[in-house]
């Protein structure tokens, strides 16, 4: 990225390589649909253009890219006036191609897919670190650098919102209702 902010446009593309896909999982996490994961992953790279003259030698590259992607989603729902979750059963199920037989790919399938419901009734907050925590395997440390925080605070966050997340996934799984 600093060659980047130096003027050497063309490794832009090597930066896309390495983490559209990272980039794109964070997205598609927090809003649950693809096609516009797709876009917002477009709009933050876009913006690491616009704004490559803010990255600084400081900070690690993820930390500052999930910063912009954080924005990017946060004005995405401001346009929107609340973008609600919603599971894109389709990519959910897709992602379970090698497994030994059918029971077990129904079995995670219907895993994954009670999984992406529970996230989906979680606050928006509480998806948020979790996404950034479990999925995007970022450190306490570097959460709370995203989101302007102490890394206690993170701790106690992912905490919480693993315990909502788990209380929320058992009550699917035994067909109890809850509403978000």
């Amino acid at each position: 990225m600093l060659k980047v902010k130096a003027g050497d446009l063309d490794k832009m593309g090597l930066l896309f390589e390495r983490y559209h896909r990272a980039l794109f999982a964070f997205l598609y996490h927090s809003t649950g649909q693809s096609a516009h994961s797709e876009d917002l992953v477009q709009t933050v790279f876009y913006r690491m253009l616009k704004y490559r003259h803010t990255f600084t030698e400081v900070g690690e590259f993820r930390t500052w890219m999930y910063h912009l992607a954080r924005n990017v989603l946060n004005d995405a729902i401001k346009k929107n006036h609340r973008m609600v979750y919603q599971a894109d059963v389709t990519t959910v199920g897709e992602r379970n191609h090698s497994e030994p037989s059918a029971d077990v790919q129904l079995e995670k399938k219907q895993a994954s897919e009670t999984l992406h419901e529970a996230l989906a009734k979680l606050s928006d907050e509480h998806r948020e670190v979790l996404v950034l925590s479990r999925f995007q395997e970022l450190s306490y440390q570097d959460i709370a650098k995203v989101l302007n925080t102490s890394e206690g605070n993170i701790k106690v966050k992912v905490h919480r919102a693993m315990k909502e997340l788990k209380n929320i996934y058992l009550k699917l799984e035994h067909g109890t209702s809850i509403g978000k």
